[in-house]
């Protein structure tokens, strides 16, 4: 699974539109549709804030493991 696939799934699993993550991130909702396709990836503070909003690992999200804690 992608870096995306795994953005996308966190953020339906959690009831958030990529509009509500995009403020979170304070980027753009385009920007985190391109990080859910896999068009762009985001820096690496970013990628922190994300793993926070999802109370995963950045590990997970790297898809350096399939355990999110």
């Amino acid at each position: 699974m992608s870096f995306g696939n795994r953005l996308r799934n966190l953020r339906l699993q959690n009831n958030m539109t990529q509009e509500d993550l995009s403020k979170r991130l304070n980027v753009s909702r385009a920007t985190v549709g391109r990080y859910e396709t896999n068009e762009r990836f985001p820096d690496k503070n970013t990628l922190r804030q994300i793993a926070d909003i999802f109370d995963v690992s950045t590990d997970y999200l790297l898809e350096r493991t399939n355990n999110p804690n």
